[in-house]
């Protein structure tokens, strides 16, 4: 039997759930459906779901648990060996429960941290408060976070004596938050970060319209975050970025389809000791 075979003869007794909070889901949970892995997947709406409507799953879970005894309930009785964490950097609640429900070791946690896109030092905001000390009296912000953290960069940047305009998405929820944090008419633009036959030229258009000197994005790794490092490095505008919270050190972070596919081929030969930080 050649090496492949084997390898894809030892995965069918894995069962992967993946909990897929960004674009890279759907590519990561076929390249385990191609390596002979049985993946469920579980993500948080209807529309993220439809990424996945093509796929041989197990199962596919819809919607927020409610509570952590719900969250272990449904991976006992899914009988999953393995999980991961491929939720975006931002989602803290949902990586802090399967820290906790997988912090016995079993099901294993493997945590997919999509790679940076690079900030200098001097332009990462470790808080969203940050903001307030940062020298934009004056100057034409735009922001690009998050609709939960809107109100309080708003706030912050208002301290900061910044003429603030905000860039939201397509979303009910998103449009009462900006709603909320004051922002209505020519402050504000609802649109996808990408959309558009030429992904940022909607994003140009608008910081040229707005005069944008400054904006303010989340590290998330993302499309919209290397969007926004592509736009602003020539200089015209200065990033700022929300840095993305750090993984916790007993977990075993990867970087890559490759590195995660690595680390679960290793898993079925036998249980690594220790926590991975895995490359490429």
């Amino acid at each position: 039997m050649s090496a492949i075979l084997m390898h894809q003869w030892r995965n069918r007794h894995e069962h992967v759930l993946v909990f897929a909070g960004t674009g890279e889901g759907p590519g990561i949970v076929q390249s385990l459906l191609d390596r002979g892995f049985r993946v469920s997947v579980s993500v948080v709406s209807q529309a993220a779901a439809r990424g996945f409507a093509a796929m041989s799953l197990q199962g596919l879970h819809v919607g927020a648990f409610p509570s952590q005894q719900s969250l272990a309930d449904h991976l006992a009785t899914q009988a999953v060996t393995c999980v991961v964490d491929a939720t975006h950097p931002f989602a803290l609640r949902i990586s802090a429960d399967l820290q906790f429900t997988c912090s016995t070791g079993h099901p294993r946690l493997i945590r997919y941290e999509r790679p940076d896109h690079g900030a200098v030092d001097h332009g990462l905001l470790a808080t969203i408060d940050d903001l307030a000390r940062c020298p934009l009296s004056g100057h034409r912000l735009l922001l690009a976070v998050g609709a939960r953290q809107l109100h309080a960069a708003v706030a912050a940047a208002h301290l900061a004596g910044a003429v603030v305009h905000a860039r939201v998405l397509p979303t009910p929820e998103a449009i009462r938050k900006a709603g909320a944090a004051g922002l209505s008419g020519d402050q504000l633009a609802v649109l996808r970060p990408g959309a558009g036959e030429r992904p940022g030229a909607l994003e140009a258009a608008l910081c040229h319209r707005w005069k944008i000197s400054d904006v303010l994005c989340r590290q998330s790794g993302g499309a919209a975050d290397g969007l926004w490092s592509r736009l602003c490095a020539d200089g015209s505008m200065r990033l700022w970025k929300l840095k993305r919270p750090h993984a916790r050190l007993d977990v075993d972070v990867v970087h890559s389809v490759n590195a995660l596919c690595r680390l679960l081929n290793a898993n079925t030969a036998g249980p690594q000791a220790g926590a991975y930080n895995g490359g490429q």
